[in-house]
């Protein structure tokens, strides 16, 4: 097949949606199979309504890939009869983030009529699936597949993790980038409360959302929290490894996550996950099993979680465990891989 993808930006972008697009495109072109990379800039959302004027739909293709997240630029080009067939692959919806009401009902009726612009989707996530029906209805074909969480293999062993469970310091970890979405204000404010001994490490990207960075940074050093949390910008390959064997608990506790790659691979380290009961995150963490679901913004209740995973290190090693069950349970990746690439197929 001859494939192209639409994207913003770099696919080397460090980021759970984009390793997705990534691994995706790796796959294909392993199975013989050559994938063009249709890179749009980066601007914001009006300047992206915009490309709707100039971008046209890239010729000699057999099927079209498109980032949902690229869906502002592309409703006029996919307008009429399309040249062969597009497909979304769809990680969320931005109307599904968290924001003022009248702006979600804005990007909601962009995205809707995008959706109903393509002729399939592939999905991320169960959750994401039933949001993009609940907007279009189930006409059209679609696949559910899972993003790659294998990229580092069984990472960690039974033994391991039992010894771990021993350090006497809570250590945390925090991924992702740092932008309000990723919900970084609710652990600082959850840490602010303890007075246990605690170790916080931020590894995600300071530059995606520049203000709110330096609001985090600044919350840090008013609360005295500076011998305790650490930023360490985006990390990748063994300094990641190295973050992940040395954390006790994974938190990311977002507004609203598509599905949350970052949490199974935390459980590929025997990370507990503590995400929130928005969107995907209950898809993947099993309340008090492998994990504990939030509400989000609520950071008394982080508090409180992070207070037992601390004090009962019989429960840390335990629910430790059972992560790394729950990872292993999880499909491989060129089993998802091999999925989507049939669901193109029948396409032709």
């Amino acid at each position: 097949m001859k494939i192209g993808l639409v994207i913003y930006g770099s696919i080397d972008t460090l980021s759970g949606g984009y390793m997705y697009d990534r691994m995706m495109v790796e796959y294909l072109r392993t199975q013989g199979d050559t994938v063009e990379i249709i890179s749009m800039p980066w601007r914001n959302y009006a300047a992206h309504l915009t490309d709707n004027f100039t971008f046209k739909l890239p010729p000699d293709l057999d099927i079209l890939i498109q980032d949902e997240l690229n869906h502002p630029s592309l409703i006029g080009a996919n307008r009429g009869r399309h040249p062969y067939p597009i497909i979304s692959l769809v990680h969320h919806l931005r109307c599904s983030e968290l924001r003022p009401k009248w702006q979600n009902d804005l990007y909601c009726i962009v995205e809707k009529k995008y959706l109903q612009s393509v002729d399939g989707f592939i999905f991320n996530s169960k959750t994401t699936k039933g949001v993009v029906n609940g907007l279009i209805g189930s006409s059209k074909p679609d696949l559910v597949a899972y993003p790659p969480t294998d990229r580092f293999g069984d990472a960690i062993s039974e033994s391991e993790i039992e010894e771990r469970g021993k350090k006497k310091e809570l250590n945390i970890l925090f991924l992702g980038n740092v932008i309000g979405r990723k919900g970084l204000h609710t652990l600082l404010e959850a840490v602010s409360f303890q007075r246990s001994a605690l170790q916080i490490d931020v590894v995600g990207s300071l530059t995606s959302e520049p203000k709110y960075a330096k609001q985090m940074q600044e919350f840090v050093m008013a609360n005295g929290l500076s011998p305790t949390v650490h930023f360490h910008s985006s990390l990748n390959n063994q300094p990641l490894v190295d973050k992940l064997k040395n954390a006790h608990v994974l938190v990311v506790p977002s507004s609203y996550e598509g599905f949350g790659i970052v949490y199974l691979e935390g459980m590929g380290f025997g990370l507990p996950a503590i995400g929130t009961t928005a969107g995907a995150a209950g898809e993947v963490i099993r309340d008090g099993v492998d994990g504990f679901l939030i509400q989000p913004g609520d950071a008394h209740s982080l508090a409180a979680k992070l207070q037992i995973l601390n004090e009962r290190r019989d429960v840390l090693v335990q629910m430790s465990l059972a992560a790394r069950t729950r990872y292993l349970a999880q499909p491989k990746w060129n089993q998802t891989a091999n999925q989507i690439r049939e669901f193109l197929l029948s396409f032709m």
